[in-house]
């Protein structure tokens, strides 16, 4: 059990006074408990249907051809508007996502929309069915998010010697292996979420956290750990043996521009592993206030966010975990009795930090979370809200952070150099608004 266990009493002793923890996976990791639900179902709408030219799958290794399609060009391309199955089948090039935002760059004086990014750590479709509740609750609202998907949650167990992590065993992982409905259900919502626009990153593979972990991998151990993540993604087939499912309707090497390490842990060294893969963001760093992003060498950098803590005198990092932790003490089934004031609190938590840029220097607001549904589900209900509420209001753009670097890179560098000088409060006096 995690209530517990000693690793909660250690992760409580290393976190700041501000409330700021590292997540719910450094706890799972040195427990032993899974992230990983049982799955059953489908959800329902209709699947791809390719019937189209066979190519090579890219080379498993960084080269010029998967730089050139992760940082984006292959969306300038003239489609001819067939679909070039790719490898074992597992993936295909369906042209040009669909519905993509358009980044526009911003008159002289022209007020930034409010952007709101919502991302979701390893996107599994557990037996809650989260991933295609939140796809729905996404489409009601008008908004596009972001998947980190963990490519082990592609690989089945009995195929785990696949998996060769650095400083640790063949096989390892510290979190579980799908079962292979997890599969199935993973492999559809992966599929659906793509043609509606969302987008496909990275979280990586077997999840380790502390020593030996993420923060101590060299670049040429973060480089392997991306190769195996693409690697998981283009050969599914092969790996599941599944011969009655279609193909993921997009090619990785072309559409993972970005990630989220495992426990924000290893930054330094990732950021120049990725750079190669043509990788354009990177959301691992440990967090910081809500201000516009900047470049670390040459990447974005796109933090988790200190946001307003009702009733509290410190900020809160925006991520689920961050308020459990604080209102159950890392517990993940609290006191029932409080589920209801905590849930408004995560609720009013994530509105007041939206309204403080939203009235203020509109940088861009990142949120993260998990498909748990700890302490009663209260953390994916006040997401949901938020979601209900901000994202089809005017001047709001819910976007996945590939949208939103698309939309940083068309600006002037120097007005956003001077956007960032700015207080999460304070408007720079803007002469007409965005669009």
């Amino acid at each position: 059990m995690i209530r517990n266990n000693p690793a909660v009493r250690r992760l409580r002793e290393r976190t700041t006074p501000r409330g700021i923890a590292l997540g719910i996976a450094a706890v799972l990791i040195a427990t032993g408990a899974s992230l990983v639900p049982l799955v059953t179902g489908n959800s329902d709408d209709g699947d791809l249907t390719a019937t189209a030219d066979r190519t090579s799958a890219p080379a498993p290794r960084p080269s010029a051809g998967r730089k050139a399609g992760g940082a984006g060009s292959a969306d300038d391309e003239e489609w001819d508007g067939r679909v070039r199955i790719l490898g074992d089948g597992s993936t295909s090039y369906t042209g040009p996502q669909p519905g993509r935002l358009k980044p526009e760059r911003l008159k002289p004086g022209q007020r930034p929309p409010q952007f709101v990014v919502f991302s979701w750590d390893g996107a599994l479709e557990g037996d809650d069915r989260l991933f295609s509740r939140f796809r729905r609750v996404a489409k009601e609202s008008n908004a596009h998010m972001t998947f980190f998907l963990t490519g082990i949650y592609l690989l089945p167990k009995e195929k785990k010697d696949l998996y060769r992590p650095p400083r640790h065993g063949t096989g390892e992982a510290a979190i579980s292996y799908p079962t292979r409905d997890h599969i199935r259900t993973t492999l559809e919502q992966l599929g659906k979420a793509w043609k509606e626009g969302h987008e496909i990153g990275s979280h990586f593979n077997g999840h380790f956290c502390g020593a030996k972990g993420g923060g101590d991998w060299s670049a040429a151990e973060w480089t392997s750990e991306i190769d195996q993540f693409y690697s998981f993604v283009q050969n599914w087939k092969t790996n599941t043996g599944f011969t009655d499912l279609d193909p993921l309707p997009f090619d990785p090497t072309r559409e993972v521009v970005g990630g989220r390490a495992p426990c924000l842990e290893g930054q330094k060294t990732l950021i120049p592993a990725s750079k190669p893969f043509g990788w354009r963001y990177d959301a691992s760093s440990a967090g910081d206030f809500q201000i516009w992003p900047s470049k670390k060498n040459g990447v974005w950098d796109l933090p988790l966010q200190m946001l307003p803590f009702p009733g509290k005198d410190f900020q809160v990092l925006s991520m689920d975990f961050n308020y459990l932790y604080n209102q159950s003490k890392g517990l993940t089934e609290g006191d029932p009795a409080m589920y209801a004031t905590w849930r408004k609190q995560t609720r009013d938590s994530y509105l007041a930090g939206f309204e403080r840029v939203f009235h203020g220097s509109r940088a861009p607001m990142f949120v993260g979370n998990h498909f748990e549904n700890w302490n009663g589900g209260i953390y994916m209900d006040a997401v949901e809200d938020v979601m209900r509420s901000v994202c089809p209001r005017k001047e709001v753009r819910c976007v996945s952070f590939r949208e939103l670097t698309d939309w940083l890179d068309a600006q002037d560098p120097a007005l956003l150099a001077q956007w960032r000088t700015l207080d999460p409060a304070q408007p720079p006096g803007w002469s007409s608004p965005g669009r």
